[in-house]
């Protein structure tokens, strides 16, 4: 009530956190398992631009690449960088795997910086199953790789006698807890970012700030296209280092 009587009032009334609600693509019932939302539009938009970068943009490949060329070979070669530095070469099975998930969410990032676009991105449900997928496929092939001998990553044989068990125990719950962090470093960053800009767009319509507000959101997005990036990457070298941990557990 005392919302809808500031808009009356003509008060500054605006809702920075209604961007990420999740809603029906058609008509307005509830939102159910199989319900074509917004999140799964612009999920698929984020796979069919990944799609036209990566298949369409390299079908005519040439000496003298194109500029879709070029942006898709400089993403292959970067990643492909990163695997082999971070993780080591025996890694490199994983590069599309790897490669995948930083195309999809650089992509998610960058598509949610469209006006009137949904930042998948900025969704838990989304960055969870994403952390939980790495999670997963590290445990099983640290254990397949290596066995029983995978546990001695949470074994700290440099460290005193005395403290190796207080510091296992540690390791242990530091390890299970990577999921939680990696998802949430995504969302929060992406979410407070577009949060910011949603409260500067609302104190736009204030003829006095108006100046400012202008500025601060261009500031505010240029700055969001940075963190779109580097959150992407973050995620993506997490996961390598997550990887290298599977591959070497004595390193």
């Amino acid at each position: 009530m005392a919302t809808e009587k500031g808009a009356e009032e003509g008060g500054l009334v605006f809702h920075p956190m209604d961007q990420f609600i999740v809603k029906p693509l058609f008509g307005d019932g509830p939102v159910g398992l199989f319900t074509i939302t917004n999140v799964t539009l612009w999920m698929a938009l984020a796979i069919a631009a990944v799609a036209a970068l990566m298949i369409l943009g390299t079908s005519r490949r040439a000496v003298i690449p194109s500029r879709t060329q070029s942006v898709a070979e400089l993403a292959y070669g970067f990643i492909y960088k990163m695997v082999e530095d971070v993780a080591g070469k025996d890694a490199l099975a994983f590069f599309p795997y790897i490669m995948t998930l930083f195309m999809f969410i650089v992509f998610a990032n960058f598509l949610g910086l469209v006006p009137m676009a949904f930042t998948t991105t900025s969704h838990f449900a989304v960055t969870v199953v994403l952390a939980l997928l790495v999670f997963v496929t590290v445990t099983i092939v640290g254990f397949v790789k290596n066995g029983a001998k995978f546990l001695g990553l949470f074994w700290v044989s440099s460290a005193p006698l005395a403290l190796r068990p207080i510091l296992a125990i540690i390791e242990i719950i530091s390890y299970f807890v990577r999921p939680v962090s990696h998802s949430i470093r995504l969302a929060g960053n992406v979410m407070a970012g577009h949060a910011v800009i949603k409260v500067f767009a609302g104190f736009a319509a204030i003829a006095v700030v108006s100046p400012v507000s202008v500025v601060a959101i261009t500031a505010m997005y240029g700055l969001e296209v940075l963190v779109s990036f580097i959150q992407a990457y973050v995620f993506t070298i997490l996961t390598c280092v997550y990887l290298k941990d599977a591959l070497h557990p004595s390193h």
